[in-house]
């Protein structure tokens, strides 16, 4: 056989049980829960930052940067609702590299899947104590979800995942807003097949089970750009995209159309500073059209508490070793910034 079997992975109600999640932090996820899906639906007019590290790499440091992010977050707390992104799946388009905590909870160690899965629910948890704010994870593996299931407030499903039938129909089964980005080739219809796909009811095998679904009326788009058949890095956060978007959500008859610019990744060509000036740009959009202003609910930004990347082996605190992201002055700013512009 070409597989061997290493581990028995433990199951969902044994990690529960070993990592339980407090009353205190119960309640507070049902809080924020409802804050964030009534940004989603447009009872709220606040708006969405979902902010933070590429991958969640390092428990201590980003244990730090959400401290850091929930002082910042009650402060603009009349305007904004932050989201961390704490990231613990780590997408590779070649299979190669650091795959994120919940594989490797040691980068510059053997992957180690049980103690993975151990250290991603324990450092969602820990993220949440520190900084009374509840999280974003990116849903790489359907079946990793029963273990977070109860930590996490949002959902976003990248874009080599949203075409696959099984991360559609697990979407469908959320009670949590949940982001399809746009595909890697840029189409829009694909996104939207997506969220469609999410918001009804489905019936399939999930987990060793036979399952059914009602649909996640909170689903959504996320635009992350694309890139062209010359492998190059092409924008969708303009005016003219928002309004080509607008009016293929009409077309398509979904609930509660909503969109989240993802300022980074091919929308910033992964020049990481550039993400400052995109979410000013979104933000300028929204304040000179009600339509986009009614369906651009949020931004998502790469940041970390130093700027850049850098390789695992140069072990530079709070510096990314994935993605490059801006650092924590120019994150701060930023946060304020938007604030102000979500005011106007």
């Amino acid at each position: 056989m070409s597989f061997t079997y290493l581990n028995k992975l433990p199951s969902p109600a044994e990690i529960l049980e070993m990592l339980p999640l407090s009353d205190d932090l119960k309640e507070l996820k049902m809080k924020r829960d409802k804050e964030i899906a009534d940004i989603i639906t447009g009872k709220d007019s606040r708006f969405l930052v979902i902010i933070g590290p590429c991958s969640a790499d390092n428990e201590d440091a980003v244990c730090e940067y959400v401290d850091r992010l929930g002082k910042v977050a009650e402060e603009v707390n009349d305007q904004l609702v932050i989201i961390p992104r704490v990231y613990t799946n780590k997408p590779r388009t070649t299979g190669e590299g650091y795959k994120g905590i919940a594989s490797q909870p040691d980068p510059e160690k053997l992957p180690d899947m049980v103690a993975g899965l151990i250290a991603m629910r324990k450092l969602h948890i820990k993220a949440m104590e520190i900084s009374r704010l509840t999280s974003a994870d990116e849903m790489l593996y359907p079946e990793n979800w029963c273990y977070i299931e109860d930590l996490l407030s949002y959902v976003a499903i990248g874009a080599r995942s949203v075409e696959d039938q099984q991360h559609r129909l697990t979407v469908s089964g959320f009670d949590v807003p949940s982001g399809m980005k746009n595909p890697t080739s840029g189409d829009f219809s694909v996104m939207l097949n997506s969220v469609y796909a999410a918001q009804h009811p489905h019936h399939f095998v999930y987990r060793g089970h036979e399952v059914s679904t009602t649909g996640n009326p909170l689903t959504h788009t996320i635009l992350r750009g694309a890139v062209s058949k010359h492998g190059n890095s092409t924008q969708n956060y303009h005016y003219e995209d928002i309004m080509r978007l607008i009016d293929m959500y009409k077309k398509m008859n979904l609930e509660n159309p909503a969109v989240i610019i993802d300022a980074n990744h091919s929308n910033s060509n992964k020049l990481y500073k550039e993400q400052i000036r995109i979410v000013q740009e979104v933000m300028h959009n929204r304040k000179i059209s009600e339509d986009i202003r009614t369906i651009v609910k949020g931004v998502m930004i790469e940041s970390y508490l130093e700027e850049g990347s850098q390789k695992v082996s140069d072990r530079i605190y709070g510096k990314s070793i994935t993605d490059p992201c801006i650092g924590w002055e120019d994150s701060r700013k930023l946060i304020y910034k938007i604030a102000e512009m979500n005011a106007q």
